[in-house]
């Protein structure tokens, strides 16, 4: 033992190399006894492949030695080799001591390879040894979650609960809270987040959601208002907080806290068209615009934020910023046929009637089905006189829509005038 000792001190004095070196020297002399010492040294240094080799060799000899078994499996299992650590695990049988760890470990496996029927077959089993066992309902409970099984996963968390509320760093109340939640229980779902002690900034932002989802916007915008508080870098929070705001009149607040959270995530688009959106609505148009064109220029294929541009430009309008930006869409690649139509519907108000017929060209082939296009591009080619082109497209117009009159009648005199 005197050499382990030595490896052991070498170790401890970061003399990796020499601690390996002294080891491996000494195992070709090492009784049994110590043997199984080096391959605990060996875990414990993250050896598991040298571990692995001397185990092999202390099974061959002690076949029935349960322990050496299961610390092969969890060597197994560190090195991902599932396969061979399921075929170690299902030699335990129910006279073994380690029968029970044994089926919890091959339920996992057979969960992480896709197999819940045998898993939860396995834990089914487990259970029946040890009804009472908060460890065997939790995975019961998160085997069931995992799969969508929402309400079969609340008994098994609530049990759980009942015996141990915290496993392996985990809050049970949190797992019934988003359980409760995902089957629709809002305010079930709303009792656990409130027992939930540790302020985990995840746990707080899903607790405001399913309070906003629950129509508690009070609930909702005091926990979020907390999570900024203590984690002023949770960006996914700013959005939400400030929504929930707006929900509640407080307009000042909403615009605010959009604001606030640009400063922490200046490349979220999402939150660039929340506060053009509500400095549009505040009257404040020109820093609305800004903030929507910075939405667009992180996305030009951002479809709201440019159908709020193009809207409100149209509102005020400014038919040359539409073309402006529309254009500037089209130069990047952005290509939508209604785009196009926007484009030509502009071009005809600035009276530049040449490009918008072009513009109507190119976007037929894709609008060629829809009826408001269509009345539209005839009308236009009226007015610009290619009244043979019109009733062309007023034909298609009307095998659409055979039941517009006012169409029928105009094609009529369209063609007696041409007549």
């Amino acid at each position: 033992m005197e050499e382990i000792q030595k490896a052991i001190r070498l170790m401890e004095e970061h003399k990796t190399e020499e601690a390996i070196n002294t080891l491996t020297a000494y195992l070709p002399e090492a009784d049994e006894e110590e043997r199984f010492t080096i391959v605990e040294l060996y875990i414990q240094w993250g050896m598991l492949e040298e571990a692995k080799m001397i185990l092999q060799e202390l099974i061959q000899r002690y076949p029935k030695e349960q322990e050496l078994k299961v610390m092969m499996a969890e060597i197994h299992i560190d090195l991902e080799e599932d396969d061979e650590a399921i075929e170690i695990l299902n030699q335990f049988g129910p006279e073994d001591e380690d029968y029970l760890q044994a089926l919890v470990q091959l339920a996992d496996l057979y969960q992480a390879q896709g197999l819940f029927e045998v898993s939860e077959q396995k834990l089914l089993q487990a259970k029946e040894i040890e009804p009472n066992s908060s460890i065997i309902d939790f995975a019961l409970g998160e085997l069931a979650f995992s799969n969508g099984e929402y309400a079969k996963s609340i008994p098994y968390y609530e049990n759980a609960m009942h015996h141990e509320p915290v496993i392996g760093d985990i809050e049970v109340a949190t797992r019934l809270a988003e359980a409760y939640a995902a089957n629709g229980e809002f305010e079930q779902a709303l009792e656990y987040f409130q027992k939930v002690e540790e302020e985990n900034p995840d746990v707080m932002f899903r607790y405001g959601f399913v309070a906003y989802q629950a129509n508690r916007t009070d609930i909702a915008i005091k926990v979020w208002e907390n999570l900024i508080d203590k984690d002023p870098y949770f960006q996914s929070v700013y959005p939400h907080l400030a929504q929930a705001y707006e929900s509640e009149g407080m307009a000042q607040e909403a615009l605010a806290m959009a604001k606030k959270g640009l400063i922490k995530d200046e490349f979220n688009k999402e939150l660039f068209h929340l506060a053009g959106t509500l400095s549009h609505k505040q009257g404040e148009k020109e820093e609305g615009y800004r903030y929507m064109r910075e939405a667009v220029a992180l996305d030009p294929g951002y479809k709201e934020a440019v159908l709020f541009l193009i809207e409100n430009y149209k509102s005020d309008a400014d038919y040359e910023a539409i073309i402006e930006l529309i254009n500037q869409l089209i130069s990047l690649g952005e290509e939508d046929p209604n785009y196009l139509w926007e484009l030509a519907l502009a071009y005809e108000e600035e009276e530049q009637y040449k490009e918008a017929y072009e513009q109507y060209l190119q976007a037929y082939p894709s609008l060629k089905e829809d009826t408001d296009f269509l009345k539209a591009y005839g009308y236009f080619l009226v007015e610009e006189g290619k009244v043979q082109e019109a009733g062309r497209v007023f034909k298609e117009y009307l095998a659409i829509n055979p039941t517009d009159t006012e169409i029928e009648d105009f094609t009529a005199r369209l063609n007696e005038e041409e007549g």
